[in-house]
């Protein structure tokens, strides 16, 4: 259990997916482009298995914006998008509707 100001610690915004590149020798990564309105992230994430590159372009999805920067396979993540797992598969989240980029989830 968390205490409900540790919840608000959380800045989950929406952002669109403007670009996607596979990252080299690596079978899961892909770096992802997202269009927060006030910025433009970039953001690793292990769904290649999942997902064509084709597909994810211009999706909005849900993102972890003050997580601290990683570095993954000498990229700097800048965030996390949310997934479900079903069953060890990553299934992107979306709003039911487009919304603006930036909107933030509470």
């Amino acid at each position: 259990m968390i205490k409900y100001n540790d919840f608000l610690k959380l800045d989950i915004r929406i952002g669109t997916i403007i670009e996607v590149f596979k990252v080299e020798n690596a079978d899961k990564l892909l770096k992802l482009i997202i269009d927060f309105g006030f910025e433009k992230r970039q953001i690793l994430v292990g769904i290649a298995e999942f997902y064509d590159v084709s597909d994810l372009v211009g999706k909005q999805v849900p993102a972890l914006i003050n997580l601290e920067p990683k570095k993954l396979k000498g990229f700097d993540s800048q965030g996390m998008i949310l997934v479900a797992d079903e069953h060890g598969r990553a299934i992107l989240l979306h709003p039911d509707k487009e919304i603006l980029n930036g909107s933030k989830i509470f």
